[in-house]
């Protein structure tokens, strides 16, 4: 099927980093925008860099193919400026379970080759 997305399913693409961190991310627990970017952050020791204007087009992109969903309750205590809360849905934790089997296959095939583990230099 032409345009295919890289996160439908059965694609072989692997997903961006980007948008693999933010799945992530969301996977733990509904959270507000700004909270999902330190998460990637935190999450990537800053080698995945989001910008406002990135994450949310990333964000629409996910939303758009079903795979995030703004959720309307907040925690008791919220600060109410925090706008929107996003939730991973049942796709995209289904999305997310097969990049997780793609990157263990990855890691499964480099263990085959007997490549030394070195810590850094």
């Amino acid at each position: 099927m032409a345009g295919r997305h890289a996160t439908e399913r059965n694609s072989p693409k692997p997903l961006k980093p980007a948008v693999f961190h933010i799945l992530l991310a969301l996977a733990a627990r509904d959270n507000y925008g700004y909270a999902v970017m330190q998460a990637v952050r935190r999450a990537s020791d800053g080698h995945v860099p989001l910008s406002p204007g990135s994450f949310y087009r990333h964000l629409a992109k996910l939303m758009d193919d079903g795979l995030v969903v703004e959720v309307s309750h907040r925690r008791a205590g919220d600060d109410p400026r925090r706008g929107a809360y996003y939730r991973l849905t049942a796709r995209g934790h289904t999305i997310l379970a097969d990049e997780r089997r793609r990157l263990a296959a990855l890691v499964a095939a480099i263990d085959g080759l007997r490549v030394p583990r070195r810590g850094p230099a």
